[in-house]
């Protein structure tokens, strides 16, 4: 089975390693090509000048970018050479109605296609540990499970085209609240005088313990935020949750609230820093 990767970000590296090393990975694209070129070389495949060029060598089409525009251009390209009875899975954070516009451009090419965002951020895919959240038929879920489990801890399947995407919305959401909840929490430790260094290290053991405040407290509380996930990807994740509640009738406030700390933050000039500035609204002056 040869699979091929589509988008060569901090997240789509770790990605292609780990399928390089269970020796599924034949060969990669990426908008810039020197990345590809760099990567192919390092871990001995072939870097594709195009997309449709990828599509036509191989069983598997793994695809990672940033926006819902960006996997349809991309599946339309792949879409004109993809082979019948081959599989594309887009990792990527977009909408449930951007999965199934996808799904049907490669329908009529006989080809499956599954929705698989994953959550565990950089250190996730480092370690292919990530875990990730499915849409699509069963048949061609088991079709593609090898190579995703080379790069998952963790392979969930959700139901029909959609369902993993509207998985993933649930986990930006509610990484939002954890968020605020901890950057909040730490700033207030802060105002108090207390060591925070301890803070973390015993609520870190307890019920509120998770495990952005364990990953990212004391980075946060240094003023280092080296991204793990940036804010600015974040905040398009948030909007695509804003867009779907709408359609639902459902209000997101907290959500809301965290779309408006990220512009303000952004503005700022901190879109490629680590979610965890939003540390920089919370805290006390120094």
């Amino acid at each position: 089975m040869k699979a091929g990767m589509i988008g060569l970000g901090a997240m789509g590296t770790g990605m292609a390693k780990n399928i390089a090393k269970a020796g599924y990975l034949a060969g990669v694209y990426n908008r810039t090509e020197a990345k590809a070129q760099s990567l192919a070389e390092e871990l001995q495949v072939t870097a594709y000048p195009r997309p449709e060029a990828l599509a036509e060598d191989v069983d598997i089409v793994l695809i990672c970018v940033s926006a819902d525009s960006d996997v349809l251009s991309i599946v339309e390209q792949i879409a004109k050479t993809v082979k019948p009875g081959s599989v594309v899975v887009d990792m990527s954070t977009v909408s449930s109605e951007t999965a199934r516009k996808a799904a049907a451009l490669l329908a009529e090419k006989q080809a499956g296609f599954l929705d698989g965002p994953v959550s565990g951020g950089v250190e996730g895919a480092k370690n292919g540990s990530l875990a990730m959240m499915v849409g699509g038929e069963t048949q061609t879920l088991e079709k593609a499970r090898p190579v995703l489990a080379a790069m998952t801890g963790r392979i969930m399947h959700m139901g029909p085209t959609g369902t993993g995407q509207a998985a993933k919305a649930v986990n930006q959401i509610m990484a939002a609240g954890i968020n605020q909840a901890v950057t909040e929490a730490l700033a207030f430790a802060q105002a108090q005088g207390l060591a925070m260094d301890k803070v973390i290290e015993i609520i870190s053991g307890g019920a509120a313990g998770n495990w952005f405040l364990e990953h990212r407290g004391l980075t946060m509380t240094h003023g280092v935020f080296a991204p793990g996930f940036k804010l600015a990807l974040h905040h398009k994740d948030l909007k695509i949750c804003q867009a779907m509640a709408a359609q639902a009738g459902f209000s997101l406030p907290l959500s809301d609230m965290t779309v408006a700390d990220y512009e303000r933050l952004i503005a700022q000039g901190h879109g490629d820093e680590d979610i965890s500035a939003l540390y920089r609204l919370k805290k006390s002056p120094d």
